[in-house]
């Protein structure tokens, strides 16, 4: 499974992002697909997840500002930023768990910023 994320820039306080990231290599549709982010000097940690069937799971930094959502039938998953603050800055990651096994994007950076 090969993952490709976009969307990431430079936005304001209070601004909106929306990032994407569209799976190909599978032929289903992938369990579980989410977003992590890592903050310089800081550890990966998970944003938001999604799985196949709808059940999502959030930080409770993104609850209430991120939404996420999935398109099965294309195998891409989406991540709605809203109410972005400083401390959102960080390199975002996709994620996707399928068959047992992780598997990485290549992060996109979001900085917030004025």
């Amino acid at each position: 499974v090969q993952l490709q994320a976009s969307g990431g820039g430079l936005v304001q306080p209070g601004g909106s992002l929306r990032l994407s990231c569209a799976a190909s290599g599978s032929d289903f549709s992938i369990n579980v697909m989410g977003w992590y982010r890592q903050a310089p000097g800081k550890e990966r940690e998970l944003v938001a997840a999604m799985s196949s069937v709808g059940i999502t799971n959030y930080a409770d930094s993104a609850k209430g500002r991120f939404i996420i959502a999935r398109d099965n039938a294309k195998n891409t998953v989406y991540l709605q930023m809203n109410s972005l603050k400083p401390e959102d800055t960080a390199v975002y990651y996709c994620n996707a768990f399928n068959n047992g096994m992780f598997y990485w994007g290549k992060g996109t950076l979001v900085t917030v910023s004025s």
